[in-house]
This record gives structure tokens, C-alpha cells and sequence, in this order.
């Protein structure tokens, strides 16, 4: 199986390049890019893992962390072998960073007629990095929604403007996962990127497609006074160039992979970023990834009352109306779509699993 328009250029000497990312590998006839699954097949790009899920499950759009579109709602969520990152940190690395192709062969209409079956409205790409396999989620996605679900993509941005435009082809929403406040040092460090230039682009980009729902989450390690001036200046950028309303996730850390030494972070660290990005003028800010903490809720920017109260994953008390206004204010709090109420046993079923031999947990927030 294969897409037939694969993101890439044709070069002199049967080489090509790879679009799908900012990397914008060369490749030579033979060879792989940096994420080991996009390759040049005789001066031809091909995608590997093309109808290869190595992951499926049935979970919650809380989970990704998604709080402000279709709340509630159940989701197939898919994933591959392949990443354009190598973080040492990455919770899901036997599947992000392996060299070995694997998975269950499944075409865009399997994954269709398993979102049915299992009574999801939506799908989401997530678990690795979806632009390594953004041909394949274009495929399912457009077919989704003429069946009438919506598509979700977690990603970590190091887009490039081809690969905004193919995701503007089917996506509804995405989650842009930033890591330690995108600080270039942590990035060459940690994840093998230079700089965060491209993951800032792709966000306006995202930003400029009104039909784009768009969230940002930020994984937040304990890195001293530092990260914490780099944190103000990413919240005063979102507030200036994606909007006072954008949604944002702020993840804490848990050891994983070759960081399994570092401490979590702490709840003092995580609420010091929180008053960070209020002081900046964002609405709706949250902890992630820290169960029972009291930023999971969503607070009214108008009254401070709790509008919609979780607990992890789950939603346990909706004070909206219809038109999705504050209860007691009547402020209007962004949202798209209502409340889908779904019962907890049904919110949570695996699909495919990985191999025995890939030590998986399924989407740890801290990867």
C-alpha cells in the first residue's frame, strides 16, 4: 500500500527530498531519512510504514491533552513505527525510535470501519510523530470525514508549510507538543533539533486555517530560573501571535527512556508556569499529566467559577449552557462542540497492540 502523492521533491542523481518535515532530508536511492521510515525507492519517496499500525486504541480527547474541542468524545487513536525527533526523554521510544518496520497491516478503510465499530467519533494520529506518516493519516483523514468523524493530530510542529498544507486537507484539530519551553539549548541537547524556528511557523500557519482547532502543550521540566524566563517569553509569543484564547497544557515530566534519573516535576515548578503564562494574558491554561491537581478544570476568564470540572481524563461536572456560556455569567468560553457523554467502561479499549518485544505504554503525556 501506498499514497499516490507522497510530500517530496525528485533531485538530480535519483535522489529526493523529503517535505514531510523541517529536516528536509536528501536521500539517496536506497537510503532512509531521519526518521528511518521515509525512503528513496529509485528516486521515489517512499513511506514505509504506509497501512502499518504498530498502536490502536480507544480512548478519550482529554487524553492528548485536548480540553476545548468535541469534550468528551471517544477516539480511535493510531500510530506507527518512526519519529523526525530522538528525544531522550520520549515515553514511547520503542516505537518512536526503532529501525525495524512493524505493525498491523490495516488500510485507511480498516481504520475507518474500526472507529465504527467501536462507536468513536473521531481519529486520532498520535503515539509517534503523525508528519512521518502524514500521507497515510491524509488518506484515513479524508475518508473520515465523509463518514462523518473528525481528525486529530498530535504533533511535535517541526512542520514544514507542504506538510501544513496536507494537514489543512483533513485535520480538525491539532496539538502542538513543545518540550521545556522550546529553548534551543534543550532541543540541541535532548531532541536532535536545532532550533524551534520551524515549530513557531508551523503554529502560525496553523493559526492563519481558521477550520484548524489548535492547542499547545508544553512539557515542563524542573531547569531552574532559566526555564522560567524562557517560559515567559514562549507565553507572551502564543499571546501575541496565536491569541489569548489558545488553549495551553502545561505537562509534567515523568522519568522515561535515558532519563529515567531525572525527578518528575514537582507541583511548585508546574503552578510557577502556570501564573507564568496567566501573567502573560492566557485564558485557559492547565496542568496536565498530574491528576487531582486543581488547574485541571476549566475556570471562567469572566467569574473565576469552575465551568467544566476533571478528574485526569474524565469530565465530572459541564456548568455551560447550550450556547457554551458560563452558567453563572453567561461568558462565552471557547469550545467547539458540546458535551459527548460517554460511559466511562466504554471510553477505554485497546485495538492493536505493539509487538510483545516493544515495551509500550500507551501516550504518557511526557512523551
Amino acid at each position: 500500500m501506498q499514497s499516490s502523492s507522497v510530500l517530496s521533491a525528485s533531485l538530480a542523481h535519483e535522489r529526493v527530498r523529503c517535505l514531510a518535515c523541517a529536516r528536509r532530508c536528501v536521500i539517496g536511492s536506497g537510503r532512509s531519512g531521519y526518521c528511518r521510515v521515509r525512503t528513496n525507492a529509485s528516486g521515489a519517496l517512499a513511506l514505509r510504514v504506509y497501512g502499518r499500525v504498530v498502536a490502536a486504541h480507544v480512548d478519550t480527547i482529554e487524553k492528548k491533552p485536548t480540553y476545548h474541542f468535541r469534550p468528551g468524545s471517544k477516539l480511535l487513536s493510531i500510530g506507527t513505527v518512526g519519529c523526525n525527533w530522538s528525544c531522550d526523554f520520549c515515553i514511547n521510544s520503542p516505537i518512536s525510535q526503532t529501525d525495524e518496520i512493524k505493525g498491523e497491516r490495516l488500510r485507511p478503510e480498516d481504520i475507518i470501519r474500526l472507529a465504527k465499530q467501536y462507536q468513536c467519533q473521531g481519529i486520532a494520529y498520535t503515539y509517534n510523530e503523525p508528519l512521518v506518516f502524514i500521507e497515510y493519516a491524509r488518506d484515513i483523514g479524508m475518508l473520515a470525514h465523509r463518514q462523518g468523524l473528525f481528525n486529530v493530530v498530535v504533533s511535535n510542529g517541526y512542520a514544514t508549510p507542504e506538510a501544513v498544507h496536507a494537514l489543512s486537507e483533513f485535520v480538525d484539530c491539532v496539538v502542538v507538543g513543545l518540550k521545556a519551553n522550546a529553548s534551543s539549548p534543550f532541543l540541541r541537547k535532548h531532541v536532535g533539533v536545532q532550533k524551534p524556528e520551524p515549530i513557531f511557523e508551523t503554529m502560525r500557519g496553523l493559526r492563519r486555517r481558521k477550520s484548524i482547532h489548535v492547542e499547545v502543550s508544553n512539557l515542563v521540566l524542573d531547569r531552574g530560573a532559566g526555564s522560567l524566563k524562557q517560559a515567559r517569553r514562549l507565553c507572551r509569543w502564543i499571546r501575541r501571535e496565536m491569541g489569548a484564547d489558545t488553549p495551553f497544557h502545561l505537562v509534567r515530566f515523568y522519568p522515561s527512556y535515558k532519563a529515567k534519573t531525572t525527578a518528575p516535576t514537582s507541583s511548585s515548578v508546574l503552578e510557577s508556569h502556570y501564573n507564568i503564562a496567566k501573567e502573560a494574558g492566557l485564558r485557559y491554561v492547565y496542568v496536565a499529566n498530574y491528576p487531582g491537581h486543581e488547574h485541571e478544570n476549566t475556570f471562567c476568564p469572566n467569574c473565576g467559577k469552575i465551568v467544566i470540572r476533571r478528574y485526569a481524563y474524565d469530565v465530572q461536572d459541564w456548568n455551560l449552557d447550550r450556547q457554551n456560556r458560563c452558567s453563572a455569567c453567561r461568558y462565552p468560553i471557547l469550545m467547539v462542540g458540546g458535551l459527548t457523554q460517554t460511559p466511562p467502561e466504554e471510553r477505554y479499549a485497546p485495538v492493536v497492540f505493539p509487538p510483545m518485544d516493544m515495551l509500550y505504554v500507551c501516550e504518557g503525556l511526557s512523551g
